[in-house]
Order: structure tokens, then C-alpha cells, then sequence
């Protein structure tokens, strides 16, 4: 990945955000979860993509979801 992933802020429950798991969760087959993007805040981005959402690092996995990676400091 080149550069820093974007600030993407808090998800606003007023607009589309992709579920957000972390990575010890266990997602169940029985959603109905298959994009070919995760939202965040009506944007869409594309799989394999990160973002910063505050110090939170978020990673959009297959079947459009987000994945907790960590954290990362401001600079």
C-alpha cells in the first residue's frame, strides 16, 4: 500500500457502513453479506482497500466487509 490509508472519521448510522468484524470474530454463513465493495459512510471502497476510521485501521475484505486490523497512531 503507497502512502496512508484515508481518514474515513466515525461511521455515521444515518449512512451505508459494511459491517465491521474483528478479526477473531466469527461471521456467520447465514448473512447475507456479498458485495464487491465495503461501504463506509455512503462511500464505496474497493476490496482491499484500508482505512483509518479514528485510530482504527480497517481493512474491506471478500464478500464486503470490514476487518479490524489494529491501530495506528496519528502522526
Amino acid at each position: 500500500m503507497t502512502g496512508h490509508p484515508p481518514r474515513v472519521g466515525a461511521p455515521d448510522p444515518e449512512l451505508k457502513t459494511s459491517p465491521i468484524f474483528d478479526e477473531y470474530d466469527e461471521i456467520s454463513l447465514d448473512l447475507e453479506l456479498e458485495a464487491g465493495a465495503c461501504y463506509f459512510n455512503d462511500v464505496a471502497y474497493p476490496i482491499g482497500q484500508s482505512v483509518l476510521s479514528g485510530s482504527e485501521l480497517l481493512h474491506c475484505e471478500e464478500r464486503g466487509i470490514w476487518m479490524r486490523r489494529g491501530e495506528m497512531r496519528p502522526e
